[in-house]
């Protein structure tokens, strides 16, 4: 039941949230619901845990996905370009290379409607607010999870943007990755072809497999081991399809999830790298999906020629690999 003139959003409560009262919980992300209005929402069963009604006081656990009514604001009329820092790789006429560091959202989204990468670009790069096909993505071409760090690439005029979306419509971008997983893979290289869904009970998530309905898409993932340590690795990830989570659902789906995603990061593999006492207090300071766009290579939209930029590894992730280095 969703009230006239609202939409269903999903909510995914991250580690921050852990504890927090479900009415707490929806009153805060939703921008104008008080906790009174969102307790009466849990009450009448508008809100749901997990496709399942719970009360006001129930705590949240990480990677708990909510159903919640959610009244669409206009991109137009809400967007305000904001001095968000950006760190840029490269920059030229036509186009914008992006260190997006973690914990940092793409573009608006119910519960992160200031504070984006597309606020920041909209203030320093004002040309780019005519660029795209919504004022409150501009020039904003594909993305990262929130807290995926890495390169991504940005227009700075439509017909930049037109281009560079036509490349990775063609799947030419190439894109690299490297991620800590659980576990150790029983071989040193990879290809993971399972087609990705939504999944039919929790449409925050995506699931990989074989699935009879229409909305499965073709997705592929290779990874190699860059390096091994007790009870885990580091993997470098190339994925020649760009599915919502495809790397973090094919991993999960072989065994291998990435360390700390909240979504996808299979509780047994967590589970039994625990079981050290030195790893356990490793993970117990990853705070977010140790997931970073490491390379991104392209052709320049204007003049064709080839370009490839590296993000360095944030520093939680430099802090982790150290750790297990020395673990």
């Amino acid at each position: 039941m969703i009230l006239a003139d609202f939409e269903e959003i999903i909510l995914v409560a991250e580690t921050k949230h852990a504890g927090f009262r479900l009415d707490q919980f929806v009153a805060a992300m939703i921008p104008g619901c008080s906790r009174n209005t969102a307790s009466n929402w849990i009450k009448k069963e508008m809100v749901r845990v997990e496709n399942k009604a719970k009360k006001p006081g129930y705590r949240l656990c990480p990677g708990d996905t909510v159903t919640a009514p959610y009244r669409a604001q206009t991109p137009e009329t809400e967007f305000v370009p904001e001095p968000v820092e950006i760190d840029t790789l490269y920059i030229d006429d036509h186009v914008i290379v992006i260190n997006k560091p973690p914990g940092m959202v793409v573009h608006p989204a119910p519960g992160h409607l200031t504070g984006s990468l597309a606020h920041g670009l909209a203030y320093h790069f004002p040309e780019t607010m005519g660029v795209g096909s919504e004022a409150g993505r501009p020039g904003i071409v594909h993305r990262l999870d929130k807290d995926t760090s890495g390169v991504m690439i940005a227009a700075r005029n439509h017909e930049s943007w037109l281009n560079l979306c036509s490349q990775f419509k063609a799947h030419t971008v190439q894109k690299t990755y490297e991620t800590f997983v659980y576990g150790l893979p029983g071989s040193e290289q990879g290809e993971i072809m399972l087609p990705i869904y939504r999944n039919p009970k929790d449409r925050k998530k995506m699931t990989a497999g074989p699935n009879p309905s229409h909305d499965a898409r073709h997705a592929e993932t290779t990874w190699r081991v860059i390096q091994r340590f007790s009870q885990t690795a580091l993997l470098e990830c190339h994925i020649k399809t760009g599915r919502t989570h495809q790397i973090r659902v094919h991993l999960a789906a072989i065994g291998h999830p990435v360390m700390g995603d909240p979504v996808y990061g299979c509780r047994k593999a967590k589970k039994a790298c625990s079981q050290s006492p030195g790893l356990k207090a490793i993970l117990e300071k990853v705070s977010r999906q140790m997931l970073h766009a490491r390379k991104i290579a392209f052709m320049h939209p204007q003049t064709c020629k080839a370009l490839e930029f590296f993000a360095p590894l944030p520093r939680d992730m430099q802090w982790l690999h150290q750790a297990l280095e020395n673990s």
